[in-house]
């Protein structure tokens, strides 16, 4: 079968340190020779890993993106890679370095400068997620009998995922990291993280920057912080539970999952847990931080649970490695696209069920596509070019007269509320994209580019990122937010 290998890189940038990861995707055609041609990446090979560096600071609120640069030049070097040779990739900022006051900025810089292809994104849901993938809970849920979780603990925040069968069915994210408190050898506070404060109220610590404190009380903050976040991921509730577990979550406050049969734990303070124990204050601090203190609290508040502790593939680079190796997917080979607009970067997705039916009743479809027009309209606004992806899902068999009656109606739809736009992206479940993009060329002539793929799978509120053609035909395809809150019932679905 034909095959071709792609570079990819990941970068993570995050509270306490920032890492890369540069990786090759095999892509192979998986139809036969007289079939409408199918890729898929069937193998995915870490090639280099960086060292893990500090995350480099102006301030306690804004990013060096000099030095961070810096950091990627020399890596890229060092993994004989150029910038211009990657088609995949991502950048995140994570845990509290995604709230610094320039952290968009950073995310837009290295995605200019590091590629034609490397992505930004950030987001907690989405951190969870990748982390999981990278530290092995996803292939690992696909032995298990139950649900398999991944608790990626960094600096600022621990991001859990839960996977079932291989498919994620929760993710939460916790106020709990190392770096939320910072103290020297002598005990003496050095800063707290305006993100932990409301929960060490709520649980009655009060203490203050420049507070001299014991190795006792930090051991009692840490062992609490790690017993109420695990209390909620198993779902048991201590009388006191609901303030403060309410402070120590971050965003929706809700997770319905499956009975966990197996947990993980990675991040920075996951490969903590496996060094020794401190014993003083001096031995905590090596940091300047709770870190080795809060890893032993947790890896102690673990072994009081009946479920397994399982050894993560990956610790403190899952979550690079999740971005860097797991997030691409690729477009079909029957593609109409005008190469010239790509690549395309943080384009949401609007999803439009469509059924034959549908199809086959002119008045239904023009009402169906009147009414997604508005909508997107009203959400992304009607000044971008291209503005968002619409998506066609849904089971389609259509003939040659519906994809012909569907590219007029649809062409006049988005003529009618987005004038100015000069770009039209759609991307199709089925393989339809050619007869549809071909179709809609005729309706729109050069008025239009017209970008029409299809073999993506993708959610209203995702987001997208579109590569540069690979072989002149498929294009690589990174969906982004692959969580997000239900706001209805709690669980975080994908």
């Amino acid at each position: 079968m034909e095959e071709q290998w792609i570079t990819s890189v990941g970068i993570d940038i995050g509270t306490s340190t920032t890492k890369m990861i540069v990786s090759r995707l095999k892509l192979i055609r998986t139809s036969s020779a007289v079939s409408i041609p199918r890729y898929e990446i069937v193998e995915r090979e870490l090639v280099y890993a960086s060292p893990i560096y500090s995350t480099p600071l102006l301030s306690d609120d804004e990013i060096d993106a000099e030095r961070i640069w810096d950091i990627l030049l020399r890596e890229y070097e060092l993994a004989a890679i150029s910038p211009s040779s990657l088609k995949s990739g991502a950048v995140i900022i994570t845990g509290e370095t995604a709230i610094k006051r320039n952290a968009r900025h950073i995310l837009h810089l290295l995605a200019e400068r590091s590629g034609d292809f490397v992505v930004a994104t950030a987001g907690a849901d989405l951190e969870g997620l990748l982390a999981g993938k990278g530290a092995g809970a996803e292939n690992r849920s696909r032995e298990a009998r139950g649900a398999v979780a991944n608790i990626d603990v960094g600096g600022g925040t621990a991001n859990a995922a839960v996977f079932l069968r291989g498919r994620p069915v929760g993710t939460v994210t916790f106020h709990v990291g190392g770096r939320l408190i910072q103290v020297d050898s002598n005990g003496i506070i050095a800063a707290i993280s305006p993100s932990i404060r409301p929960w060490l109220d709520a649980c009655g610590f009060r203490i203050r920057v420049g507070q001299q404190v014991s190795f006792t009380l930090l051991k009692e903050i840490c062992a609490e912080m790690c017993r109420d976040m695990l209390d909620f991921m198993t779902g048991f509730k201590h009388p006191r539970n609901d303030k403060a577990l309410s402070e120590l979550i971050l965003g929706d406050y809700g997770l319905a999952v499956p009975p966990i049969e197996e947990w993980m734990i990675s991040g920075g303070v996951g490969l903590l847990m496996e060094k020794a124990a401190p014993a003083n204050m001096a031995e905590m601090a090596v940091h300047g931080d709770i870190g080795p203190l809060l890893a032993h609290s947790l890896k102690e508040t673990l072994a009081r649970y009946p479920i397994k502790l399982t050894q993560p593939d990956q610790t403190v680079r899952a979550t690079v490695i999740g971005a860097g190796m797991q997030s691409t997917e690729i477009s079909g080979a029957t593609v109409h696209l005008d190469a010239s607009e790509l690549p395309i970067r943080n384009l949401p997705v609007y999803k439009l069920p469509i059924t034959n039916a549908t199809l086959e009743h002119a008045a239904v479809l023009v009402e169906a596509l009147h009414e997604a027009m508005k909508t997107c309209a009203a959400l992304y606004g009607q000044e971008s070019s291209p503005p968002f992806a619409l998506a066609l899902t849904g089971s389609l068999q259509p003939t040659y007269k519906s994809v012909q009656e569907l590219a007029v109606k649809l062409a006049e739809s988005y003529r009618i509320y987005f004038p100015t736009s000069g770009v039209l992206v759609i991307i199709c479940e089925n393989d339809m994209a050619l007869a549809l993009g071909q179709s809609l060329q005729k309706q729109v002539g050069n008025s239009l580019k017209l970008i029409c793929i299809d073999q993506i799978k993708v959610e209203h509120g995702d987001y997208i990122d579109l590569g540069e053609p690979i072989s002149g035909t498929m294009i690589p395809v990174v969906i982004k937010t692959l969580a997000f809150n239900d706001k209805t019932g709690g669980a975080i679905q994908a």
